[in-house]
């Protein structure tokens, strides 16, 4: 279960990343690639639109944090599609790091010790939800 101050901080720090969208997927495809090269062949096609998808997808999780009961079967499709591109269970740990880089590096200040656990809560949630679904 994910508390509601947890959700409050994940929303509203998300709220500050939304106006910097391209910039913040931009980040994230780099510290991505940076921590893990290999996984670079995983994604084909049209970055600016991948990473527009990956914003739009996050900006949707986000909002549904308060409603697990929609939210938990969309992420369970994510995860055995994801599943079916080669992504692999270790992969979520790099990608959740790669993500809390580049909250810090959009936020700055605003990502606070206390905004960080709060994300990294989310997303394991989040991450274990899609691993199961794709097993």
């Amino acid at each position: 279960m994910i508390s509601p101050q947890t959700i409050d901080l994940v929303q509203s720090s998300w709220a500050k990343v939304v106006p910097i969208a391209p910039q913040a997927a931009a980040l994230f495809y780099n510290n991505l690639f940076t921590r893990d090269p290999s996984l670079q062949p995983l994604f084909k096609g049209d970055m600016a639109q991948q990473g527009a998808k990956l914003m739009q997808m996050i900006g949707a999780a986000v909002g549904k944090l308060g409603d697990l009961g929609t939210l938990v079967p969309v992420l369970q499709s994510l995860g055995q599609r994801h599943g079916s591109y080669g992504v692999q269970d270790a992969h979520y740990a790099t990608v959740g790091a790669a993500l809390l880089d580049t909250l810090s590096q959009g936020l700055g200040e605003a990502f606070t010790a206390e905004v960080r656990q709060a994300w990294s809560d989310v997303y394991g949630v989040m991450a274990d939800v899609m691993k199961k679904a794709a097993q």
